[in-house]
């Protein structure tokens, strides 16, 4: 996706973030746009955090630049104060006062908020307006600190892990509520761990490792480039190196609860052919011998597949989509 200072919310260049000897986050680059969800993933101590504080205006950056819509976020100036909110990883509320009362003193403090109702509604805690923050769980206590960044009517939107401690059931509801924002225009920047969160709501992500970005680009781009995979149960009696050779694929033996498993991962620029020219070789391979191919797969690569690959070493980068 190209973007254009005019149609940019966030951008940054070259993001550089020491700690005395330690850089954190080492040169990165991207943009948002208004409307769009991008989601920012990686292992653990990659930088996301580091990152995020800098554009929320906490850190000012050892080199490169950040800008929310034009403006150097550091110190958090007057002109960004009411177009930003965010959801960090931990929620500087008073424990002591009610939810509805939370709620109030944010209202008190914003320039043009959400009603109260409104808020507990979209987050479903209506039930909870009586109750101290203390007393909720660490799911309800998430939601609250949801309500509170969209009370603002926010035009960027920082979430830090913001499902952290939900159900399942609740986790998808929240995930309805960030899709609102970004369909009534609010340029959202996610991290989180959980990869089918960012598999359902990102319109672009990117894999840090490190402190650099070793991936970026679009979901479906993103895996594309890491391949179809075509795997079975390595039948008896048939040895790794017995196996055929498939055109552009590269074989793997896995154990899976014991047994191993062939994993072929096929790649190539042919993306929409691909699995389809290596499977009819091995099919015919199969009926030659008179093999059986114990519980056939074809499945293309997931955001987890490329995850790990970043995580272990095997992927450098890919080019961005």
């Amino acid at each position: 996706m190209t973007t254009t200072q005019s149609d940019t919310a966030i951008s940054v260049r070259e993001l550089r973030q020491a700690y005395g000897d330690f850089e954190a986050v080492r040169g990165i680059s991207f943009t948002v746009s208004p409307g769009e969800l991008f989601a920012l993933l990686g292992t653990n101590g990659a930088g996301k955090t580091t990152t995020i504080e800098t554009l929320e205006g906490f850190r000012r950056p050892t080199g490169g630049s950040v800008r929310v819509f034009g403006v150097d976020p550091f110190g958090q100036p007057a002109a960004l104060r009411p177009r930003v909110n965010a959801v960090l990883q931990h929620s500087g509320v008073f424990e002591e006062l009610t939810v509805a009362e939370t709620i109030e003193l944010a209202r008190d403090l914003a320039a043009d908020p959400l009603g109260t109702d409104a808020v507990l509604e979209t987050v479903s805690l209506a039930d909870k307006a009586g109750v101290a923050v203390r007393q909720l769980s660490g799911g309800q206590k998430r939601r609250l600190d949801l309500g509170l960044a969209i009370l603002t009517r926010p035009e960027v939107l920082f979430l830090d892990e913001p499902t952290t401690g939900m159900d399942p059931e609740m986790r998808r509801e929240t995930w309805r509520i960030i899709g609102d924002q970004v369909a009534d225009g609010v340029a959202v920047l996610l991290t989180t761990h959980y990869l089918e969160e960012a598999e359902r709501l990102a319109d672009r992500l990117a894999i840090m490792h490190r402190g650099e970005v070793r991936v970026e680009g679009t979901l479906a781009g993103v895996v594309a480039e890491r391949g179809d995979r075509i795997g079975f149960r390595l039948p008896d009696r048939v040895r790794s190196e017995d196996l055929p050779r498939l055109p552009g694929a590269e074989l793997a033996i896995d154990v899976r609860e014991g047994v191993p498993w062939a994993v072929y991962t096929v790649t190539g620029a042919e993306v929409a052919s691909r699995a389809h020219r290596a499977l009819g070789p091995l099919l015919a391979w199969a009926q030659e011998r008179g093999t059986t191919l114990e519980r056939l797969e074809l499945r293309g690569a997931s955001l987890e597949d490329v995850f790990l690959a970043v995580a272990d070493g095997s992927l450098s980068e890919i080019p961005g989509n």
